[in-house]
């Protein structure tokens, strides 16, 4: 090949596939140019998808396409084709459909064979370079794969048109139609619970990952009925999860999942969307039980993200962490050896931590088994029992020696960054943040999160295309997610600023949802916009509902569009948010907890959001009191406004609030709590107004 082939991604916008520049494969970027190669060729297409947080991704770029022998076999018998799964999860989802269905799983890496119209007929995940682990090797896969391209091509199209057929009737049953019932909600709410480790908390066995969207739901339905079992599944698994190995002990912020049940030793990259809804977890669940260590890990998370993730200079998030410095190591960075801790601390600070942490000369890690994941292996007042101490003095000598745990980490190779600004993960942790604020008093929370919207909204947004999937050029079209989670973002900011601009923001993009990702026909939303480049013959129709591994975005489009709807009283809101609600109402049962924000969706439908008006002059205390108390009671979807009589001068409201609000005095401290245009009467003691909002009585307002 020469130079310039060899270095055909070295432009590439993705970190992922700029890591690929140098190998000997000649890979080329998804597009029409690749797909007009492989028909002008006849050769069928190799798919690489992977992401550059993925291990085995890196293992497999090293063992394969890093082998001149393998690249010679790939680029004289295919087009090869490399995608970013986080710059295009489009196409990822689809092939994972695909893979899946032919090889009995999916993953990362995905490695796929498609005929060069891009249906798939082949495929699996990580190949190693020669038959080992019962998996077939990557030359005898690419040579059976060439072989039968050549000898039995009409074997293959048989099988690429009955694959295509088969994930298109999968996509369309993963809706089906049914009646919006409040049960729905119960019955996924019971599916989790019954997936409960009662012994280690999470749900399932291993491997465990986190479900944030279960657990916002049985601490919402716990709020609701007052049934202590949802409380208990929720804050188990949370208690457990902060003192395991799967959050990080040191730096703060979680990892991607635990490997075994007990959430011991975890994969160890950080990924934004994960930590921005675990970061919510723990500060609905601290509302609710006033717990420290819950309050401590929401504080861990803003730390590490703020620290770590964010552009503190401009705004935004980067999109995550990896887990290695290089394929010799695993989770190096993270874990330590108990000659690694002892020389960074004392003597008195060593046998703190090694008791606290469970450090010891034979560690966790099947690479090096000196090597030791930290989690709480004791509870303080026991550890300082056993040490002779007291419990205020262990835990001020555990804090020293995090901090220098966490200097001589510093100083290690740092895992990579993954620095792209996706705007629907943005949006998701921008929520996240201005949820924190609130909650737990963290103004400097507010000012980044509103300062990251800003910087979305003025590079993300062309009133032509809607929000873009990530900043920088080349400018990639936006998906369901972005518009989703930015508008949601969007009408949290109003909410907490009560600034216009956000607002008219928030109804730009749900209009651009419902004008280019409905299905005016059965109801629901597509994953791509009606006027995205076609993906050939491999252009799926398909409705994004199951929590993997972000929140369902149908459910998320379901819950902007219903509270616009209350704040504006406009059917253009109304009517999709109840059809799309309508379209999966028929499959819940096929998804248990996976469904888990469709019940958030159904909780703010049948419920409807609950809006807390604080009213008084600005700088007023009694109305500050109110506000604070109004902060601190957890209800999903609850928004909390805080109306001067300049505010309601201004025209700042919306139509419908601004309507019911506009004969109230708002220069007396009083908070209202409204339910769909219908208000309680008015509280001005604090401890009345947190009463009002526990439990179901806010839904029955005007009742």
């Amino acid at each position: 090949m020469s130079a310039q082939e060899a270095n055909r991604l070295k432009d590439s916008h993705s970190p992922y596939l700029r890591s690929a520049a140098h190998q000997p494969v000649d890979w080329q970027e998804w597009g029409e140019e690749a797909f007009g190669r492989a028909r002008a060729e006849n050769k069928p297409v190799l798919l690489d998808i992977g992401a550059v947080w993925c291990h085995w991704c890196h293992v497999i770029d090293r063992e394969s396409y890093e082998n001149p022998e393998i690249a010679e076999l790939i680029n004289r018998s295919f087009i090869a084709i490399k995608v970013d799964r986080d710059e295009r999860p489009d196409i990822d989802a689809r092939y994972q459909s695909a893979i899946g269905a032919l090889a009995g799983q999916g993953g990362w890496p995905l490695t796929a064979f498609l005929t060069p119209d891009g249906r798939p007929f082949f495929g699996g995940t990580y190949f190693p370079p020669e038959d080992a682990m019962g998996r077939p090797g990557f030359k005898r896969v690419l040579g059976a794969v060439t072989d039968a391209w050549r000898g039995r091509r009409s074997e293959i199209e048989a099988t690429a048109a009955a694959l295509a057929e088969a994930v298109a009737k999968a996509e369309a049953a993963a809706s089906g139609q049914g009646r919006i019932e409040g049960a729905l909600a119960d019955a996924i709410v019971a599916q989790s619970a019954q997936l409960f480790d009662f012994t280690n908390g999470g749900f399932g066995q291993a491997p465990k990952f986190p479900h944030p969207t279960a657990i916002d739901l049985l601490l919402e339905r716990h709020q609701a009925t007052q049934q202590k079992h949802l409380l208990t599944v929720a804050e188990t698994t949370l208690e457990k999860m902060a003192r395991g190995g799967v959050y990080d002990q040191i730096g703060g912020g979680f990892h991607r999942y635990s490997t075994d049940e007990r959430w011991h030793v975890p994969h160890f990259e950080k990924m934004i969307y994960d930590n921005s809804e675990l970061l919510r977890n723990y500060v609905h669940a601290f509302q609710i039980t006033d717990k420290p260590l819950l309050r401590e890990t929401a504080e861990g998370i803003l730390a590490w993200t703020g620290s770590v993730l964010a552009d503190a200079e401009r705004g935004g998030f980067y999109a995550s962490q990896d887990a290695d410095i290089s394929l010799e190591d695993d989770g190096d960075y993270f874990t330590w050896t108990r000659e690694e801790e002892r020389a960074a601390l004392t003597a008195e600070e060593a046998r703190a931590a090694e008791l606290y942490y469970d450090i010891g000369e034979v560690g966790d890690m099947h690479h090096n088994p000196a090597k030791n994941v930290l989690r709480v292996a004791i509870e303080p007042a026991e550890a300082a029992r056993q040490l002779g101490v007291s419990e205020t003095d262990l835990r001020e000598t555990l804090a020293r020696a995090r901090v220098k745990l966490h200097g001589t980490r510093m100083g290690r190779p740092t895992p990579k960054i993954d620095p792209t600004i996706y705007l629907g993960w943005n949006g998701m942790m921008v929520s996240a943040w201005l949820d924190a604020a609130s909650a737990l008093g963290r103004p400097d929370c507010r000012e980044f999160a509103l300062k990251t919207l800003d910087r979305l909204l003025a590079e993300g947004w062309d009133e032509r295309s809607g929000f873009a999937h990530f900043l920088g050029a080349p400018r990639a079209a936006g998906l369901l997610d972005d518009h989703v989670y930015m508008g949601l973002a969007l009408l949290d900011a109003f909410e907490l600023t009560l600034e216009r601009r956000y607002f008219d923001a928030a109804r730009r993009a749900a209009d651009r949802l419902v004008e280019h990702f409905y299905d005016g026909e059965s109801g629901g939303f597509f994953d791509r916009p009606s006027d995205a480049a076609p993906l050939g013959g491999f252009d799926i129709r398909r409705k994004p509902f199951q929590d993997s591994p972000t929140p369902g975005a149908n459910s998320g489009a379901a819950i902007l569009l219903d509270r616009l709807y209350d704040y504006t009283g406009e059917e253009r809101y109304g009517e999709p948010a109840r059809r799309t609600l309508e379209a999966f109402s028929g499959v819940i049962a096929n998804y248990g907890m996976f469904a888990a924000s469709y019940g958030l969706a159904l909780v703010i439908h049948t419920r409807r959001p609950i809006e807390v008006v604080i009213t008084g002059a600005a700088g007023d205390l009694a109305a500050y009191e109110l506000e604070r108390a109004a902060y601190g009671v957890f209800r999903y979807g609850k928004a909390v406004l805080r109306v001067t009589p300049e505010t309601l001068r201004s025209g700042a409201l919306p139509p419908a609030l601004a309507e019911t609000l506009k004969n109230l005095a708002t220069d007396s401290p009083q908070a209202l709590v409204c339910v769909q245009n219908t208000c309680h009467p008015p509280a001005t003691d604090a401890k009345e107004l947190a009463v009002l909002l526990q439990a179901g009585s806010a839904a029955q307002a005007g009742a």
